[in-house]
C-alpha cells in the first residue's frame, strides 16, 4: 500500500466540502493515514462526520483541496478505475444497505463474488464468519425478516469479508447490545492486525475509551486529531497527521482536550469465542 508520496493510503491536503451553493461543511481538512492504522471519528451530530466517510468512500468528490486514495489523486480518477479502487474499501454503512431479496450468506459473501473468486473457494469461511457474529441459525434468512442489530452484523460481515486495505464504520455498534458490540470490536481488530487501515464513526464515549486509539474530531467542520489517553491494543499507535496542528500528539505530547480517562479495556462477553483465524481463501488475490 505504498505509493509514490511514501507510506500512505489517505492523505487530505486543504480539503474542503459543501452540498450544491450551501456553505462549507468540511474545511480545509489536512490528515494523512498510514497502513494498519486505527482511528475513532467523533463529534457531535452535524459536525460533518458523514461527510468525511463519504469522500473516503467515493461517494463524493470534494468541492476543493487534494484527496490521495493508495497513491491515486481523486480529481484525475476515471470511472472505468473507480471500481477497482472502491474495492479494496469496506464500507459499514448506518443503513445497512444490504439486498433485500439476497440471504444473509449471499449479501456477506457478495464483494469476493464480484471480485471473481469462486464459491468453493470462499463458502466455508463465509459461513464461519456469519456464526462467529452470531447469526449461523440464520444464515438463510432475508434481510427483511432480521432486526436492525442483526442487520448491522450483516452488514459488518460483509464489509469484512474480503479483509479491505481501508475500512470505514459508520457507528458499527449503534445497534446491538453492549456485549455484541464489544465482539464486533474484536473483529475490528483482528482486521486490523492483518494491516487494515480502520476509521470507526460513532459517539460512545465509552466505547471510545474502552479501546484507546488515535481520535478524529470533528467541530463545526474542522478536523483535529487527539492522541489516545495510552497506547491502542490495534496494530498502529500511530495517529493520523493533522496539518496544520500544532504538535505531533503521538510523537510531541501536545495539549489534548476532552482525554478519555484512564481505564480497563471492556471485556466480550465471558465465553465468547475467540475470533477465528481469518479467512484465508477469501484473501483477495
Amino acid at each position: 500500500m505504498q505509493d509514490a508520496t511514501g507510506n500512505t493510503v489517505v492523505r487530505f491536503e486543504n480539503v474542503g466540502m459543501r452540498y450544491g451553493l450551501g456553505p462549507e461543511v468540511l474545511r480545509n481538512v489536512n490528515f494523512t493515514l498510514t497502513p494498519g492504522s486505527f482511528h475513532f471519528l467523533t463529534g457531535p451530530s452535524g459536525a460533518g462526520k458523514t461527510s468525511l466517510l463519504k469522500l473516503l468512500y467515493l461517494a463524493h468528490r470534494p468541492s476543493r483541496g487534494l484527496i490521495t486514495l493508495f497513491g491515486t489523486d481523486v480529481a484525475t480518477l476515471t470511472r472505468e478505475r473507480l471500481p477497482d479502487l472502491r474495492r479494496r474499501i469496506g464500507v459499514v454503512f448506518q443503513e445497512f444497505r444490504l439486498i433485500d431479496h439476497l440471504n444473509i450468506f449471499d449479501n456477506v459473501a457478495l464483494p469476493l463474488r464480484i471480485a471473481g473468486h469462486r464459491l468453493e473457494d470462499y463458502r466455508e469461511d463465509v459461513t464461519e464468519l456469519i456464526s462467529w457474529v452470531g447469526l449461523g441459525e440464520k444464515i438463510k434468512e432475508t434481510p427483511p425478516t432480521l432486526s436492525g442489530g442483526e442487520k448491522q452484523r450483516v452488514a459488518i460481515a460483509r464489509a469484512v469479508v474480503a479483509k479491505p486495505s481501508l475500512l470505514l464504520a459508520d457507528e458499527p455498534t449503534g445497534n446491538v447490545d453492549p456485549d455484541m458490540g464489544m465482539r464486533l470490536m474484536r473483529l475490528f481488530i483482528e482486521l486490523n492486525k492483518l494491516g487494515t487501515s480502520i476509521i470507526i464513526a460513532t459517539h460512545d464515549r465509552a466505547f471510545v475509551e474502552a479501546f484507546p486509539a488515535p481520535e478524529m474530531r470533528i467541530q463545526r467542520g474542522e478536523l483535529a486529531i487527539h492522541a489516545p489517553a495510552r497506547p491502542q491494543s490495534a496494530r498502529s499507535s500511530q495517529p493520523a497527521r493533522s496539518q496544520p496542528a500544532p504538535k505531533e500528539p503521538a510523537e510531541a505530547g501536545g495539549e489534548q482536550k476532552s482525554k478519555p480517562a484512564r481505564r480497563r479495556p471492556a471485556r466480550a462477553a465471558k465465553g465468547a469465542a475467540k475470533p477465528a483465524s481469518y479467512p484465508t481463501s477469501a484473501r483477495p488475490r
